[in-house]
Parts: structure tokens; sequence; C-alpha cells
């Protein structure tokens, strides 16, 4: 079973080696670290039985517009954990965060890969 909660500093090296399994986009620990101090309530890991981080979502909220959005900044599974709606359930957390915390819509770019 895995679960999807709250991310935490700690999940933060987890998240980055996830980000360098599954995507070509890769980040630097700052990017991280920017991301978990400025909105912590907007970032979700998926975590399995074992207590590994399976799966991560970036959120975060636009700073440079006067209209109140977020968007998400990333988004990966480890291919062994994919089709079980962890995603789904990535996106719905970080969504119903930023609803609750914030009361803005979220956008999704998207960047081909």
């Amino acid at each position: 079973m895995v679960c999807i909660r709250k991310a935490t500093v700690k999940d933060l090296l987890a998240m980055q080696a996830c980000n360098l399994f599954c995507l070509p986009e890769n980040y630097q620990m700052k990017y991280y670290l920017y991301h978990i101090l400025s909105w912590p309530q907007l970032l979700y890991v998926a975590e399995d039985y074992n207590g590994r981080i399976v799966g991560y979502v970036l959120a975060k909220m636009e700073e440079e517009t006067t209209d109140c959005h977020g968007h998400i900044t990333s988004l990966a599974v480890l291919r062994t954990h994919r089709k079980l709606g962890l995603a789904t359930k990535l996106m719905t957390a970080a969504q119903n965060a930023m609803e609750q915390a914030c009361h803005c819509p979220l956008s999704f770019p998207l960047v081909a890969t």
C-alpha cells in the first residue's frame, strides 16, 4: 500500500532521486529547498509500505501576477509504481491544498518530454 502525505525536509533527497530516475529535466537541491521553504503545504510524496518515496509533486504559487493562481512544477512516479493512480492522488492532494490554503485555482502548464 502507498500513502500520500505532505513532504518534509527529510524527504528532499528521495524526491530528487525519484526525479533523476523519472524525468529528463533534473533540479538541483536548492530548487527543492526553495519550494519547501516557500510553499511547504503544497509538496506531497507517495510513500510505499517500506517507507520509500516512490513519487512526488511540487506545486507553487505564482508570484509575478496580480491574479492568485498556482501551478505544478514537477510530478514524478517511479516506473515500478505507475498505473496505480498515484499521480492522480498526488495532483489531487496538491490541488486540494492550494484551494484550502490559498483559495486559488491550479494551472497545468505542459512540457513535452
